[in-house]
Formats: structure tokens, C-alpha cells, sequence
């Protein structure tokens, strides 16, 4: 698919982010939706059985599933029957810490279903202390039972300052596992906000990880790193931000938003108990200026046809302006730590 064809959106998202519950059991340091508790006046199961028969009707391909913990919400193997039954492919991110060898026989019966188990270092040590003790262990046995049956399963690590020496290490134990790696980027987001400062990865942390990733074109990262695309990966993956083009994200509540890591009032693009999904994507005002949104700062510089100005949402969090080219895009890095160089020499 071409990036112009891309850039003039689509009658629907191929594929759509759904955090269907705030709850869950676990308080990641770097959690994007500071999830913990259930958000106030949730989604009924009606109301999630609704969205399914829309999604149906727009035909979107794929739901990626979210929270919170998606385990948390008591119907939520009946929004995926409802999907399944509609043949719309379902990817479950999740904590691992609920699966049980009865759950996942049943999540297995269907070849709609992929899941992603989170973990956050090669070492119990690291992961543990980002995601709370015991949570390594529970994880690693999540990915061996969910490698004994036909479910496509990935190990899913969030690229982060303590852990950006190992994400070579969690590849090898992602592959013993029968597993493949996938890695998210950090992003300034929910507790990951508030933590920012101690957990972004160093430029010279994201240089070694984007030259690693050259090499390496069996691990994903969806559209995490198109900022850090190197030209050993061009045509893995999209390399301009899909928000309100190829993806949208759903919340708890039922409002809508661009992508999940803009679920704040001021990117709402509409609410699906005032609204129909089908509406909201054609007609919401927000959707329609990020289809318009141009980098103007970055067409200049010589990597724009490689990242098209990176990430919006971290663009907007770090400098308050969507159109301000993403401040970790390769070339900044790049000259990140030649102004340090140029610092310390001067020193």
C-alpha cells in the first residue's frame, strides 16, 4: 500500500486499538493508560457486542485488544467469540499473569487470535522491577503454554533505559520460548509521563537498538521505531504514523481517539454512545486534521521519506506541537550526541 494512498485516509481502519478496561492487577512504571482500577462507566456488554457488529459492518480487518489487562473484564472471551464469529482477526495484548492451561485451550480453538505477552527485560531482576515481583516468572510460563498450541505468540518489551541492554538477550529467549520478539516504544503516556525522565532511552541507547534492528528482520515493532527506521528495513512496515488513516483506538467508554497514546480530551474525536463508528471516522474534525497533518520542519531533511517527521503523539507530549517532528527521530539523535561531544570537549 503506498504512503499517498495512506495519507488520503480509508473508509475504515484496517486494523484498530481497543483498551476495553482500565482494571488490572499489575502497576507498570511505564503504563501508557495508568491503568489499575476500571475506568468510571465503562462499555456495557452490550454496548462492546454493538461495536463488534459495526466493526463488522465497516469491515475492519483486525482488533487489537488492550487496557488495562484484558483478562480483567469479566465478557471479554464474549467480545471475542462475537469477533470470531464476524471473522475479524483479534491480537490480545496482555500480562500473561491470568492465563490458565484451560484459557488458553479455549483461545485456541479459533485461528483468529494472536496474543502478546508483555515482559520487560532478559533478567527476572529487570522486568520485576518495572512490572511488580513474580511477574517475569508468571510471564515466561504464559509464552510456554501459549507456544504448545497453534496460537501466534509474541514477546512484547517496551524499549526503555533499563532494559535497552537487553533487548538482544530477549530475543534469544523469545526464540527458545517458540516465540518471536516484538518491541514498543516508550512513549510519554500515561504513568510513562511520570516516569519519563528516568525510563526514555538515551540517544546513544536508541542509535545502538535502531543499528541492531538493522539485522535483525524477524523482530517487529508495527509503526513503534519508523522514527529509527534504518534502509536495511525499508518495506518491513509502515513508515509514517497510520493514526485516523490505517488505525484508530477505541477507549474504555466508548470514546474515540487517533491512536492510544493521544486518549486525552483534547484528541476525542467523538463518543460511540452519541455517534456511530462509521460517522465518527468519516466525519470527525480531529481525524480529519491529523489526515492532513504535515511535518513541514522535517521535509528538509534528508531521512523525510524514511519517517515522514516520526511520532506525532511524542512530538505533542515532549514539545506541545504535533507538527514539531518527533525529538527521537534518528537524526536528532544523531545530533544529540554530537552537541554532547562538542560539550564535553569544550568543557
Amino acid at each position: 500500500m503506498s504512503n499517498k494512498y495512506v495519507e488520503m485516509g480509508m473508509t475504515a481502519p484496517v486494523n484498530l486499538t481497543w483498551e476495553v478496561s482500565l482494571a488490572c492487577n499489575l502497576r507498570c512504571t511505564h503504563c501508557l493508560s495508568a491503568s489499575g482500577t476500571p475506568a468510571k462507566d465503562e462499555m456495557t456488554t452490550a454496548e462492546a457486542l454493538d461495536l463488534v457488529e459495526q466493526l463488522d459492518e465497516a469491515r475492519v480487518f483486525q482488533i487489537n485488544f488492550g487496557g488495562g489487562e484484558p483478562f480483567m473484564r469479566p465478557d471479554f472471551e464474549q467480545i471475542l467469540d462475537a469477533c470470531h464469529e464476524k471473522g475479524i482477526m483479534t491480537c490480545i495484548s496482555t500480562n500473561g499473569t491470568l492465563l490458565t492451561p484451560e484459557l488458553v485451550k479455549r483461545l485456541s480453538r479459533t485461528r483468529l487470535v494472536a496474543i502478546q505477552v508483555s515482559m520487560d527485560g532478559a533478567r527476572r531482576e529487570t522486568c520485576d522491577s518495572i512490572r511488580g515481583n513474580g511477574v517475569f516468572d508468571a510471564a515466561v510460563e504464559a509464552v510456554r503454554l501459549l507456544a504448545e498450541t497453534r496460537i501466534p505468540t509474541s514477546v512484547n518489551t517496551v524499549l526503555i533505559a533499563q532494559n535497552a541492554n537487553e533487548i538482544p538477550a530477549m530475543h534469544s529467549m523469545a526464540e527458545s520460548l517458540g516465540a518471536s520478539l516484538r518491541v514498543s516504544r516508550f512513549r510519554p503516556s500515561g504513568r510513562g509521563a511520570d516516569n519519563w525522565d528516568s525510563m526514555h532511552p538515551s540517544p546513544a541507547q536508541l542509535l545502538e537498538f535502531s543499528d541492531w534492528l538493522a539485522a535483525s528482520g524477524d523482530v517487529r515493532t508495527g509503526d513503534s521505531f519508523f522514527s529509527l527506521t534504518s534502509q536495511e528495513r525499508q518495506g518491513l512496515g509502515l513508515n509514517l504514523c497510520g493514526a485516523a488513516k490505517l488505525t484508530c483506538c477505541v477507549g474504555p467508554t466508548g470514546n474515540m481517539y487517533p491512536c492510544a497514546f493521544l486518549q486525552i480530551e483534547n484528541f476525542k474525536a467523538g463518543s460511540l454512545r452519541e455517534s456511530s463508528f462509521q460517522d465518527i471516522w468519516d466525519n470527525s474534525e480531529i481525524y480529519k486534521s491529523f489526515r492532513s497533518l504535515r511535518i513541514y520542519s522535517c521535509e528538509g531533511c534528508s531521512r523525510f521519506e524514511q519517517c515522514h517527521g516520526g511520532c506525532p503523539a511524542v512530538a505533542y507530549y515532549l514539545k506541545n506541537d504535533l507538527n514539531g517532528g518527533d525529538p527521537e527521530c534518528l537524526e536528532r539523535c544523531v545530533t544529540s550526541i554530537a552537541d554532547l561531544h562538542l560539550a564535553e570537549a569544550a568543557a
